[in-house]
C-alpha cells in the first residue's frame, strides 16, 4: 500500500483486520487503551457463525486454530417459562454452525498471529483532528500524537474516531442487563446448572429476562435482562453487592428458584450493563483516508451478530484495501457498500437466510417470531 495504516482497538473487528492485512502483506497499527492484553476480561462466550464470523476467521488464515477453541457441547439450547416449564430442548449434536469459543481465548488467537509490536497497548484515544489530504491526527490521553493516511475506528461504542464522519451517538436502548457468574456449578449449585444444561438457557418474558450458558471449569454465566429507564437503575447502589442483588431478584418474584439463584446465590458482584445503540441505518458520507468499522459503525440492541459482524467488517476492509492497494478511497468504498446494507440485515431471519442459513434452523427463531408477534400485539 501507498499509506500507512493506523487501527483504533484492539477488540476483535480492530484485530481481525489487521490480520487480514498482515496475510497480505500489509503493515498496520493497532492502538489501544487497555495497558495490556490481560489487563482485565474479555467476557464470555461467543457463538462463531458460519456465515460471518467463521467466514473472516477463514480470510484470517485462523480456521484451524479457531476449531481448536471450540468448546464442544456448547450449541446446546434450552427456552423455558418462568415457573420452569420446558418449552424448547436442542440438544448439540456437532453439526450446528454456531460453534462456542470463549471470548478471550478467541482474541488471543488473533493476538498470537500478528506480529511482535502491532498493538500499542495503553493508547487511549483522547481526539482525532483532520490535517487535510486525506491524513488525520490522533491525539493519547497520555501525551503524543500519531498522524496516518488511512484511520480505521474500531474503538467500540463511544468511539473517537465516529466523529469524524458522523454526528450520531449512541441512544439507550431502554434495557440493562445484569452480570452475574456462579463457579463449580454442578457441585455448589446443581438446581441451577441443571436448568442451563450443557449449553445455554433462555427464560424469556415481554419486560424481563435470565439468559445463561455453561462457561468452561463448570461456569454458569447469565445475563439478566430488565426493560426499565436508566433512572431505575441510577437508584440502586450497585457498589453494595447485597443490596443490588436484593433489588433485581425482587424483579423476578414468583420465578422458579433454579432462574432467580442465578441472581441470589452469584459468586460475584452483579455488573450493570446498560444497553446502547445507534440510529438504526447509521451511515455516512465517504470522507477520504477514514473509516468505521464493529460497534463504532453500527452499534445495535445485543442479538448475538455483533462481534460476528466486526469480525467480517475487518476482514471485509482488509480484503478490500488488498485488492485496491494503490487507491484506498476506492477500497473505503468498496467496503462501506457492503458493510452499510449489512449492518441492517435482521440478524436471525434476513441475514441467516442471505447467507444460505434458512432461519427456521436458527435455535432463536421460535423466541424471535413470538417476541415480534407480542410486540406487534397479535
Amino acid at each position: 500500500m501507498n499509506t500507512d495504516v493506523t487501527i483504533i482497538g484492539a477488540g476483535l473487528g480492530g484485530l481481525t483486520l489487521a490480520r487480514v492485512l498482515h496475510v497480505h502483506g500489509i503493515p498496520a497499527t493497532v492502538y489501544e487503551a487497555e495497558p495490556s492484553p490481560t489487563a482485565r476480561a474479555q467476557g464470555g462466550m461467543l457463538d462463531i457463525h458460519a456465515y460471518n464470523g467463521q467466514l473472516a476467521l477463514e480470510a484470517a488464515d485462523l480456521t484451524e486454530e479457531f476449531r481448536g477453541i471450540v468448546l464442544a457441547g456448547r450449541q446446546a439450547l434450552r427456552l423455558l417459562d418462568p415457573d420452569g416449564t420446558l418449552l424448547y430442548d436442542k440438544a448439540d449434536d456437532g453439526t450446528g454452525g454456531r460453534p462456542e469459543v470463549q471470548r478471550g481465548e478467541l482474541r488471543q488467537i488473533l493476538l498470537d498471529a500478528l506480529p511482535a509490536g502491532t498493538v500499542r497497548w495503553g493508547h487511549k484515544a483522547s481526539g482525532v483532528r483532520a490535517l487535510g489530504g486525506g491524513r488525520h491526527e490522533v491525539a493519547f490521553a497520555g501525551g503524543g500524537t500519531v498522524a496516518t493516511g488511512l484511520l480505521i475506528g474500531a474503538d467500540g461504542a463511544w468511539s473517537r474516531v465516529r466523529p469524524l464522519l458522523s454526528a450520531a451517538t449512541p441512544a439507550y436502548i431502554g434495557k440493562s442487563v445484569v452480570e452475574t457468574y456462579l463457579f463449580d456449578a454442578d457441585a455448589r449449585h446443581p438446581a441451577a446448572a441443571k436448568a442451563v444444561g450443557g449449553g445455554s438457557m433462555i427464560v424469556p418474558t415481554p419486560d424481563r429476562e435470565i439468559f445463561a450458558h455453561r462457561e468452561k471449569a463448570d461456569t454458569l454465566h447469565a445475563y439478566v435482562g430488565l426493560h426499565r429507564a436508566q433512572e431505575w437503575f441510577d437508584a440502586i447502589d450497585f457498589t453494595d453487592a447485597a443490596v443490588a442483588t436484593a433489588r433485581i431478584a425482587r424483579e423476578f418474584d414468583g420465578w422458579a428458584p433454579e432462574f432467580t439463584a442465578l441472581i441470589t446465590d452469584a459468586d460475584t458482584a452483579p455488573v450493570l450493563r446498560p444497553l446502547h445503540a445507534l440510529p438504526p441505518g447509521h451511515r455516512w458520507e465517504r470522507v477520504p483516508g477514514v473509516t468505521l468499522l464493529g460497534d463504532a459503525a453500527h452499534l445495535s440492541a445485543p442479538n448475538g451478530e455483533g462481534a460476528n459482524l466486526a469480525m467480517l467488517d475487518g476482514a471485509e476492509l482488509g480484503e478490500a484495501l488488498a485488492a485496491h492497494p494503490h487507491d484506498t478511497e476506492a477500497a473505503l468504498t468498496a467496503y462501506e457498500q457492503a458493510m452499510f446494507p449489512r449492518s441492517t440485515e435482521d440478524p436471525l431471519l434476513d441475514g441467516a437466510t442471505a447467507h444460505g442459513d434458512a432461519p427456521e434452523s436458527h435455535p432463536f427463531h421460535d423466541l424471535v417470531v413470538a417476541r415480534r408477534r407480542h410486540e406487534q400485539g397479535e
